[in-house]
C-alpha cells in the first residue's frame, strides 16, 4: 500500500514510518520540518518526504496514495493556550482541508491521530468512544472539530478512521519532553528529583510510541467496513494511572531519584481513565508496553544518548523550540516558514 504520512518527522512519525516499512508499506512523508533537528543520538533518516505546510498542501500532491495517516499537529497544550487561533488554523481548519482534498485525489482512507484527551474531566469511570465528549483545551477541541467535520466526508469510497491515542511516552529519536512520562524521567535523570507540579491526583491514560505505530498499521489493512467513520480508543486499561502512580514508576526506574509532589499548580481538571476493549475487539489490537517498563527505556536511552539540560528544557520541549524559531527569523508570528536555508 502506497502511504503518505504527514508529520513524519515528528516524535510519533518517527517511530511509525519505519513500523509501516517494516509491514510491507511504501511511504512517503509529509512535513515542514518544525523538529527535523531535534534528534537526540543516531537516527536511519527519513523516508523520501514532501517540504509542505499543512495549509499549503495541493491536490497532485495527494494522488496515486492509498492511504494518508494524518499525524501533524500543534501538539501542545500551553502553545494551544498560547495560540489559540493558531492551533485552530493548523489542527481544525488545514486537518479538513488536508481530508477534503485527500478524498478528491482518490485516496480511499484516512487515518487520523486525534486524543484521549477529547474526553475531559471524565472522572475515575472507564469512558468509551460513546461517552460525551468535554475537550478543555484548544488542542482537544481542535481534535473533536476535525473528528466531526471529516466523518461527514465518509461514503463508498472514502474511509476515515478517527484513533484517539492515550498520551503517549517511549523513546523516539525524535523526542518529545512534555509529555508526562517522558517529562518526569528526564527530570529524574538530570536532577534526581520527580517533580509533579500538581497534587498526583489527576488521571492519565498512557501509551507507548511503538504501540500508536503498530495500531495506525492495523487499521491500514482491517476491513474498511469494520473501520468507517469509527473511532478508537488506542492504549491499555493497565496504563490508567494517576500522574502520582506514573511519578512512582519513574521513581523506581531511575535508582536514587526521589519523588517531590509540590501542588503548586493546583488539581488539574483534566483527568479521566479510558476504555480500550473496542480496539481489541474489533481490530486485533492490544498494546504491549507498560508504564514501567517505557520509564526503564527511557532512563536507558537518556543515559545511552547524552541527554543533556539544555537539548531536554529548549530542543525537545516544543514551546521553547517553537519560540526559538521565530526568534531566529525561521517562522513568523503564525508558524510560516520564512527562510528556507535556516534549520528547523
Amino acid at each position: 500500500m502506497r502511504v503518505l504520512v504527514t508529520g513524519h518527522q515528528g516524535y510519533l512519525g518517527t517511530v511509525m514510518v519505519p513500523v509501516l516499512e517494516a509491514a510491507g508499506h511504501t511511504v512517503t512523508g509529509l512535513d515542514i520540518g518544525y523538529f527535523a533537528d531535534c534528534l537526540l543520538g543516531e537516527f536511519a533518516g527519513d523516508p523520501e518526504g514532501l517540504a509542505v505546510d499543512l495549509r499549503e498542501v495541493t491536490v497532485e500532491q495527494l494522488r496515486g496514495f492509498d492511504a494518508v495517516i494524518h499525524l501533524a499537529a500543534l501538539s501542545n497544550d500551553p502553545l494551544g493556550a498560547l495560540a489559540p487561533e493558531i492551533t485552530y488554523d493548523i489542527n481544525h481548519h488545514a486537518s479538513v482541508r488536508l481530508a477534503r482534498l485527500a478524498k478528491e485525489a482518490g485516496v480511499r482512507r484516512f487515518l487520523y491521530a486525534s486524543t484521549c484527551s477529547v474526553y475531559g474531566a471524565a472522572g475515575t469511570e472507564l469512558v468509551t468512544e460513546d461517552a460525551p465528549l468535554r475537550p478543555i483545551t484548544p488542542y482537544a477541541q481542535s481534535k473533536v472539530r476535525v473528528e466531526d467535520d471529516v466523518a461527514a466526508l465518509a461514503d463508498d469510497d472514502f474511509t476515515p478512521v478517527f484513533l484517539r491515542n492515550a498520551t503517549a511516552f517511549g523513546f523516539s529519536p525524535r523526542l518529545r519532553a512534555d509529555i508526562v512520562l517522558n517529562n518526569l524521567v528526564g527530570y529524574a535523570v538530570l536532577t534526581g528529583e520527580v517533580k509533579v507540579l500538581s497534587d498526583g491526583t489527576p488521571w492519565r491514560p498512557l501509551v507507548h510510541a511503538r504501540d500508536i505505530a503498530t495500531a495506525f498499521a492495523t487499521c491500514l489493512t482491517a476491513p474498511a467496513a469494520d473501520l468507517s467513520c469509527r473511532a478508537f480508543n488506542i492504549g491499555s486499561e493497565v496504563n490508567n494511572l494517576t500522574v502520582a502512580e506514573i511519578a512512582a514508576a519513574v521513581v523506581e526506574a531511575v535508582p536514587g531519584s526521589r519523588l517531590l509532589i509540590t501542588g503548586e499548580s493546583g488539581a488539574d481538571p483534566r483527568s479521566y481513565r479510558v476504555d480500550f476493549s473496542s480496539a481489541r475487539e474489533v481490530l486485533g489490537f492490544e498494546a504491549q508496553w507498560t508504564v514501567p517498563a517505557g520509564a526503564v527505556e527511557l532512563r536507558t536511552e537518556y543515559t545511552a544518548r547524552g541527554l543533556t539540560a539544555e537539548a531536554f528544557f529548549q530542543r525537545f520541549t516544543r514551546l521553547p523550540h517553537l519560540q526559538g524559531l521565530c526568534d531566529a527569523g525561521v517562522l513568523d508570528a503564525r508558524l510560516r516558514r520564512i527562510s528556507a536555508s535556516a534549520s528547523a
